[in-house]
């Protein structure tokens, strides 16, 4: 219970931060904002065996350092966006923080696709333990999504998003992983 709480304190502090600083720091010698993206949606559980309860806030943070969105062609997969994000639970189900690297690819002026691949560390149930909740085996667990948005204007977008967490059986015990999907909106700075 206790991790559970300093989870939710850590991200509620962190997305506060970055709503609150995202357009007044700037790096000392750019016009750019440090962040590059931000999104905040719900997402839900999408397990057909040991299905999750509640619902998922869920929000992510994006970093370009490497010029992603203005690269072309092959360049663009060598200059991945990095996101750090989290999902709180509203049904006392596993809580996660995340981190990795994330491509996009726009098909239109609009629309575009998302992948992304990283790492998580979760305060969910390691063991089968009686409850309807997935069993994880370990704390650290390899996270992906994959995403569909759309451009409502030049900052604002809005996505469709699934996303999948577990240890791919590099660690003793269950895993049954973590398989959530939802709506986010963004805020391209």
């Amino acid at each position: 219970m206790l991790m559970k709480s300093h989870c939710r304190h850590v991200l509620l502090s962190a997305g506060l931060a970055a709503a609150t600083f995202s357009t007044a720091i700037t790096p000392a010698n750019a016009q750019e904002p440090i962040f590059d993206e931000a999104r905040f949606g719900v997402l839900t559980s999408i397990d057909s065996g040991r299905h999750e309860d509640g619902v998922f806030a869920t929000g992510m943070i994006f970093f370009d350092p490497w010029g992603h969105d203005e690269a072309q062609g092959v360049d663009k997969l060598l200059r991945p966006r990095i996101h750090i994000g989290g999902d709180l639970s509203t049904g006392g189900e596993a809580n996660q923080v995340y981190a990795g690297f994330s491509w996009t690819a726009d098909l239109t002026d609009r629309l575009f696709l998302e992948v992304g691949v990283g790492g998580a560390v979760h305060d969910g149930d390691l063991d089968y333990d009686g409850g309807s909740g997935p069993a994880l085996g370990c704390r650290l667990l390899f996270h992906e999504y994959a995403a569909a948005g759309f451009k409502l204007t030049d900052n604002w977008r809005l996505t469709a998003q699934i996303e999948h967490s577990s240890h791919a059986e590099l660690c003793d015990g269950p895993n049954d992983g973590l398989s959530r999907a939802g709506v986010m909106v963004g805020y391209k700075f």
